[in-house]
């Protein structure tokens, strides 16, 4: 099961400014764009420093700051991958104080930015785009099962399951995989089954060679 990547969710061709945009082009560009931070680029297109709101309120309690990006810049840039997960890119920005990340190719270049807002945008995934992805990706592609084996109703981000399985102790395992799955914010189950199998010891997620959970007996 894929989740989304920064890659993703990150607004592509950001805006940036250069060392020496002045700073009345810098508060234009924020309010224009209603955005709180802009990355500043250098000629080979690396995010060389970021300036803020912050920065620019200190550059007012400060007689003796610079007039252009260079001057105010907070420096170096915090950087994300595209390929980081949404976790990680929220660690980061809680950890650093930041609303924003500048996002970076391979050579280090410049290809958009990932925001809080943009974070947020996976707990807002439609209802139906999870239930497609639960039935298609869990029950489907990791269970094994027919889509129409389960039922799967999604309500604001509530995922609620109901249906029979083979095993028993395949129901934990489901809710789990369903809780995974980006924008659930919670997992009810009316799971029933055809075997408790909680006596023969299995009690652990066994995936096959394909991927899939088995359906059979407990594996040894």
């Amino acid at each position: 099961m894929r989740h989304r990547s920064v890659g993703d969710l990150m607004t592509p061709a950001a805006v940036s400014i250069r060392p020496d945009t002045e700073i009345r082009e810098i508060v234009r560009l924020l309010d224009e764009y209603g955005i709180t931070a802009v990355p500043v680029v250098g000629d080979d297109g690396r995010p060389v420093g970021v300036v803020s709101e912050v920065d620019l309120l200190r550059r007012r309690s400060s007689s003796g700051a610079g007039e252009d990006a260079r001057d105010l810049m907070t420096a170096p840039a915090l950087v994300a991958d595209p390929e980081w997960s949404a976790v990680r890119a929220a660690r980061a920005m809680d950890r650093h104080k930041v609303k924003r990340l500048p996002v970076v190719d391979a050579a280090g270049r410049l290809i958009g930015v990932i925001s809080q807002s943009d974070l947020i945008q996976l707990f807002l995934r439609r209802d139906h785009a999870i239930q497609e992805e639960i039935l298609e990706e869990v029950v489907a592609g990791t269970l094994g099962l027919p889509p129409s084996s389960l039922t799967v109703e999604v309500t604001e981000g509530t995922v609620t399951l109901s249906g029979s399985l083979e095993r028993r102790s395949l129901i934990p395992i489901v809710v789990r995989l369903c809780e995974s799955v980006d924008g659930v914010v919670e997992v009810v189950h009316r799971l029933g089954f055809d075997r408790d199998d909680r006596a023969d010891g299995a009690d652990g997620l066994n995936v096959g060679v394909d991927g899939k959970v088995p359906q059979g007996g407990p594996q040894r």
